[in-house]
């Protein structure tokens, strides 16, 4: 690996590193900031959909990580400085002492993503989730019981963002997407793909715990607040996550991690 000191912050050569959070709100045109180890752990290992680019490390990082940066490519540059021109090259006190430039696999379509999913497969279909902190839940939970996708319409966030990365403790770069679709056709697209598509929704009358298991399944998540439209429950089955003690309603986070449960467990 090539390491490459920086002692300045306006140095070119990091240029995709700088400031950090005014970036991520204005896109990186297909790349994306990794921070932490257990984000780069998944980063660099076989499950991984993207590739790093450059990292960018606390000098008194790089001999604890030389193990994994070994598994980059071998003309992937290595960028290493003190703690002070980090921080000023990121904008805020950086201190992991970590981050990593990444490129996104490529952008798939609808009928793609399902095309490479399995006969029995349960996938997430997330409408209007604009919080990057659910929409990283969301993620985790979909790759802790198995989903076979995510699927993002375009009312939401963008799921590289750096924090919802860090959420889903890197479950965004491992994870089959399909983002930007409109939701009606995405609905519509689920049930000619041969899902059963369910919207998780506090009003409805069947309880998720009758509802059955097995074939295909697709779980309709909606933002906290407003929840799913009714153009949108209308076309799935409703099911909901019965409440007690005055409440309507969790988490749409936590409410994804009790779906994907009941329809991935084994028993």
């Amino acid at each position: 690996m090539a390491v490459i000191r920086i002692d300045q912050p306006d140095d070119l050569r990091i240029a995709g590193f700088r400031d950090i959070r005014e970036r991520d709100l204005t896109g990186r045109q297909g790349l994306f900031v990794a921070e932490g180890e257990v984000v780069l752990n998944v980063l660099m290992s076989d499950r991984s959909l993207c590739r790093p680019v450059a990292f960018l490390l606390d000098s008194k990082r790089v001999e604890g990580l030389a193990g994994l940066l070994a598994r980059a490519a071998d003309d992937t540059p290595v960028y290493v400085a003190s703690q002070p021109v980090l921080d000023a090259i990121a904008g805020f006190h950086l201190h992991r002492g970590i981050l990593a430039l990444g490129e996104k696999p490529p952008v798939q379509s609808l009928e793609a993503c399902l095309d490479r999913t399995d006969p029995d497969a349960v996938v997430v279909a997330a409408c209007g989730i604009g919080n990057h902190d659910n929409m990283g839940g969301v993620f985790r939970n979909a790759a802790a019981f198995g989903a076979g996708a995510v699927l993002l319409d375009a009312h939401c966030c963008d799921p590289f963002y750096r924090k919802a990365i860090r959420v889903s403790v890197g479950a965004v770069l491992r994870t089959p997407m399909a983002t930007g679709l409109d939701t009606l056709a995405m609905v519509q697209g689920l049930k000619a793909a041969g899902f059963e598509v369910l919207a998780l929704t506090p009003g409805a009358s069947e309880p998720l715990d009758r509802a059955p298991r097995g074939g295909r399944v697709a779980i309709v998540l909606g933002p906290e607040g407003p929840g799913l439209s009714r153009a949108v429950i209308e076309r799935c089955r409703p099911v909901g996550i019965p409440m007690s003690g005055g409440f309507d309603s969790l988490n749409v986070s936590v409410a994804s991690g009790i779906a994907l449960h009941h329809f991935t467990r084994q028993a």
